[in-house]
């Protein structure tokens, strides 16, 4: 896959890097998607924080561990293009493939204006309509000097921040219990990233084949309904 060793750890003070990054006030335009939890609220499998906490696991566990992982090895230098080939083919929803392309897309325009480089240009010239968002992230954290759990932990706190901030909007749930939420989560967000990031390692001498492919059905069935509603809160 020709994935490089440069880049296995964070270099030195690149660790604020992280947090600029995972801010959910970066500009990468996850804050109009919902992460498949307005189609969950409006089916009636989120109503109250415990509905959210269980969403929010299943989540992390399928498609958050197979995002954490692309990456994961992004991050470690993989090849951007086969990643994203493999992202394609781990997301057999029309509707989530656009999603993340143009997830990406935006991604792209934050992370070059904040950590400029060589690779995030080839990436968004080979796409210029986009790459699939966790690959674009992971050439991201590399270009900062962050390692593949730190790519990994981005990921999957997306995973889980985007449909909890969703259900606050969404159900007028209290904030301060879907924070509970996510802090209740952070030991399996710690064992998702580490998963991925192992499986990362993994892939150097695998090949993308290596990386985890789990799904979760249930959301692409409801994102491609979702993404014909006529009037919507979320983008999806």
């Amino acid at each position: 896959m020709g994935i490089s060793t440069h880049g296995e750890h964070a270099s030195p003070g690149a660790r604020a890097a992280l947090l600029v990054l995972a801010d959910g006030r970066f500009p990468a335009g996850g804050h109009a998607h919902s992460g498949g939890a307005e189609a969950a609220v409006k089916a009636g499998r989120i109503r109250d924080a415990a509905d959210l906490a269980a969403f929010c696991r299943g989540r992390l566990h399928t498609t958050g561990l197979t995002a954490a992982a692309l990456a994961a090895a992004a991050a470690l230098g993989a090849d951007a293009l086969e990643l994203d080939e493999a992202a394609d083919a781990r997301t057999p929803s029309p509707a989530l493939r656009a999603t993340a392309r143009k997830l990406g897309r935006q991604l792209m325009r934050a992370a070059c204006a904040t950590w400029p480089c060589e690779a995030l240009d080839a990436l968004a010239a080979a796409r210029p309509r986009g790459a699939h968002q966790p690959v674009v992230l992971g050439v991201t954290a590399r270009a900062a000097g962050l390692g593949p759990e730190d790519a990994a932990h981005c990921v999957v706190y997306e995973t889980v921040s985007g449909p909890a901030t969703a259900a606050v909007r969404l159900l007028g749930l209290d904030p301060f219990e879907a924070t509970a939420v996510l802090a209740r989560l952070t030991p399996e967000l710690d064992q998702v990233a580490r998963r991925a990031a192992e499986a990362a390692r993994r892939a150097q001498g695998e090949g993308t084949g290596a990386l985890p492919a789990a799904s979760a059905p249930l959301l692409d069935i409801t994102a491609q309904a979702h993404a014909g509603w006529p009037v919507r809160l979320f983008a999806s």
